[in-house]
């Protein structure tokens, strides 16, 4: 059997993106993150999310709704459409990092109420050479994860509908350790997304607005097996909750203020800091808790992941993120954003402000973000993403075919 070793700094490094706040002992017992599998899962793909603090569970439906909440297609506006997105990653410590993404969905069947959708992300973390250990020449690999994801979404009501997505998932991040090992080990798994979007227009003076409430449960699968199954890891299964509510400000004026909260359902891994392991007690202690938590079945952990922190509850809700941000628009034609992101500094410490700007010609859309951190340190500083969409339906209506 083949036997890999992780690239485990160079995920740390791509995915994790913390800062170096924990330089006294006392931070250090604290920090405590979240640690799963396939974390590029968890990385928002498009520029107009990102450009708001990463939201959009409860935002005017788009293009790239399959990756916040698929059930938003069935209220999207135009009958077809498709996007590509890019996303150099970490840039400022290398420059072959990124995260590509196609998104699509079609609407389907009488009535406009019901959409089928589909997307592919791949992220590459470059070239990496290994150091020639265990007598095994030095090579240079190029690691990657990808998942591939369909999804059928469905108005119930005039008001409310529900989406599904099954997600295929494939991380080659293992390194031949020998001579004799000439391929990478790749880790597969599958997953589900289950979503909810509500809509409704209320009318405050002479206006009429829009509030939208939504949620979606990610990422709900089997476990990814590094190692020939000696090191199982969890996907980062996890639930958003959020609210949107946009208001006119003026003829061709909209402004629309949107909020998101999210949690990882994984279980907390047992950490030596919390156990005593000076004695021969705590040291088995800690080998059968570690071995329960591998053991632990994703559905199991999806519910222990809302009580087993070791802090307790203080330490569950430090677990919650919150994205806060707003989209200005002009005409439909032009867009201005920003938001704001924090998670807390125990459990990652990222931390920063989105800004973009979109604008819309007909069937083109052309999207741009651009990130500034506020915590110190962060390698994710002064990232960038971009999006291009496209309307097929109304690149049928210029050609005349409809």
């Amino acid at each position: 059997m083949m036997q890999t070793r992780k690239l485990i700094l160079s995920v740390c490094a791509a995915l994790s993106a913390t800062a170096l706040y924990a330089a006294d002992e006392n931070a250090v017992s604290q920090f405590n993150p979240i640690q799963t599998g396939v974390n590029s899962l968890d990385i928002a793909p498009d520029a107009r999310g990102a450009s708001m603090g990463d939201l959009g569970v409860a935002s005017d439906p788009d293009v790239n709704s399959q990756f916040w909440n698929p059930s938003k297609y069935a209220f999207a506006y135009s009958g077809a459409g498709v996007s590509l997105s890019y996303t150099p990653w970490l840039r400022k410590l290398v420059n072959d990092i990124f995260l590509a993404n196609v998104a699509g969905y079609w609407k389907v069947g009488q009535g406009d109420n019901q959409a089928v959708s589909a997307s592919l992300r791949y992220f590459s973390l470059g070239e990496v050479t290994t150091s020639g250990l265990g007598g095994a020449a030095a090579m240079t690999v190029n690691p990657y994860e990808l998942s591939l994801d369909m999804g059928y979404s469905r108005k119930l009501s005039e008001k409310f509908s529900m989406g599904v997505v099954f997600r295929y998932i494939y991380s080659a991040l293992g390194v031949p350790t020998s001579e004799s090992e000439s391929q990478m080990s790749g880790a597969s798994a599958f997953a589900a997304d289950i979503a909810g979007y509500y809509t409704t227009y209320p009318v405050i003076g002479r206006n009429e607005c829009q509030w939208s409430w939504g949620w979606n449960l990610s990422n709900i699968g089997s476990k990814v097996n590094y190692d020939g199954g000696n090191d199982p890891a969890f996907l980062p299964a996890q639930l958003r909750l959020g609210t949107s509510f946009t208001f006119p400000l003026a003829d061709y004026h909209l402004l629309s203020l949107n909020l998101d909260l999210s949690k990882i359902l994984v279980p907390t891994r047992p950490r030596q800091n919390d156990y005593d392991m000076a004695t021969s007690e705590g040291q088995a202690q800690y080998q059968d808790d570690l071995q329960e938590w591998k053991n632990m079945s994703s559905i199991s952990g999806l519910f222990k992941s809302f009580g087993d922190a070791p802090g307790g509850f203080k330490e569950e809700l430090q677990e919650i993120r919150f994205s806060l941000g707003g989209e200005y628009s002009y005409n439909d034609q032009f867009f201005v954003r920003a938001g704001y992101y924090w998670e807390h500094p125990n459990k990652g410490n990222r931390q920063y402000l989105g800004f973009g700007a979109g604008f819309q010609l007909k069937v083109v859309k052309l999207d741009a973000s651009y990130m500034l951190a506020t915590a110190a340190s962060s390698p994710l500083d002064q990232t960038l993403r971009f999006t291009l969409s496209f309307d097929l339906e109304g690149i049928k209506d210029l050609f005349g075919r409809r």
